[in-house]
């Protein structure tokens, strides 16, 4: 319950700069995107909830309500300065675990539908995380070996000197790039393509579609909240109190994943397995050696 206003700041802003953003594309007006958030949650109350005769109703809500609890729990461990949720020995684990739950809850919410369009999107979905999430979990050890810690308090308050970013960049670009993978956003959209009818989405509507798309902009800013301590240095910044610098560069990192989620355009899914195996994971590992070798030299 703590970290819903949290998060609930983060995905609003992003809500309103997607629809921004939209609205400049098409030459709208700027000024019905700040409304965005309430005019489409009202359209979607007031829609009809449907439902194929033959789904299986419970895994199928289960699947589209659980994104937003899985973002919950992944921002219960982020340090607000001083202060933090869940103070978790093992919050970079537990960050990795409710990453690996948002596989079953996206293929839960494709077959729950009992159809073939939703299935596709499921299995494409977790075809897509086999090739992320080996190098999204390495990224993950790059800092935790920096700090010697897998407690995320201690990882950030290892930044005092220099924040990991600097020393660890190809950890940090995978990180994000398996960021907007769970969230099946930007270039990563397949499991949700025009091409299969909208693939997990495509038997959604009302209530059910709205928990959906919401868990989507959670896991967005949930996973731009976590890199602040992973790899930005936490809430070290002159003038401003610990947690207001946790918000402005997790708002900033999330304002650049909406940004590019409209410049890069959806790739075949193929392609991006093949650069999750093939240039990704042997990139990250060979992060992980350069930063222990730096570690016990330092040692």
């Amino acid at each position: 319950m703590l970290a819903i206003p949290l998060l609930g700041v983060l995905v609003v802003a992003a809500v309103v700069l997607d629809g921004v953003l939209g609205a400049r594309a098409v030459g709208a007006p700027v000024g019905r995107a700040l409304s965005r958030p309430l005019d489409e949650s009202a359209r979607l109350l007031r829609q009809r909830r449907r439902a194929p005769l033959s789904a299986d109703t419970l895994l199928w809500r289960i699947g589209g309500g659980g994104l937003v609890v899985a973002a919950l729990l992944m921002v219960a461990v982020v340090p607000l300065g001083e202060w933090v949720i869940s103070d978790l020995d093992v919050g970079v684990v537990w960050f990795n675990t409710m990453d690996v739950a948002v596989w079953a809850l996206v293929w839960l919410a494709g077959w729950g539908a009992n159809s073939v369009h939703s299935l596709v999107g499921g299995y494409r979905f977790l075809a897509l995380a086999l090739a992320y999430e080996l190098p999204l979990m390495f990224a993950l050890v790059a800092p935790a070996l920096g700090a010697a810690s897998l407690n995320v308090g201690e990882v950030a308050a290892a930044q005092q000197g220099l924040w990991f970013v600097v020393w660890m960049p190809v950890a940090f670009a995978v990180y994000c790039l398996g960021v907007v993978a769970f969230s099946v956003w930007g270039p990563f959209t397949p499991p949700a393509g025009s091409d299969i009818a909208g693939g997990v989405l495509s038997e959604l509507s009302g209530v059910d579609r709205l928990l959906v798309q919401t868990g989507r902009y959670a896991l967005l800013a949930a996973g731009a909240a976590f890199a602040v301590p992973m790899f930005l240095g936490g809430g070290a910044g002159p003038l401003l109190p610990g947690w207001a610098w946790v918000l402005v560069k997790a708002a900033a990192l999330l304002a650049v994943f909406v940004l590019l989620r409209r410049r890069i355009p959806a790739v075949r899914p193929d392609l991006l397995m093949e650069v999750g195996w093939v240039v990704l994971l042997p990139a990250v590992l060979l992060q992980d050696l350069v930063v222990a070798v730096v570690v016990a030299w330092r040692g």
